[in-house]
């Protein structure tokens, strides 16, 4: 191989080792998400409180694109990833509505 090629192949080990550090913690971030939005389906199931909350969820959606803007990252991912993440939890607090 040619230095050239032995420098890139040092740099793509050194970017795919942050890209796995970076999904372990998005992995772990989520999973602590998911925890609380748990306790909070709970919480709504207790009180008979509907699963989803539209203005809350508008709120969120305009924020974290805000926030994606922020961070130079495409807010139209942003946006269907924390639909995404939402479409879950309703569905978890639907479940701890029956």
């Amino acid at each position: 191989m040619t230095d050239a090629v032995n420098r890139a192949a040092t740099l793509l080990a050194g970017h795919r080792a942050s890209i796995d550090r970076l999904d372990a913690i998005l992995v772990y971030t989520l999973a602590e998400r998911f925890k609380h939005t748990q306790a909070v389906g709970v919480l709504k199931a207790e009180h008979d409180l509907p699963p989803s909350d539209k203005t809350r969820e508008a709120t969120q959606i305009a924020r974290l694109e805000q926030l994606a803007k922020d961070a130079d990252l495409d807010p139209e991912f942003a946006k269907k990833f924390l639909k995404f993440i939402i479409q879950e939890v309703i569905q978890h607090h639907e479940e701890h509505q029956k």
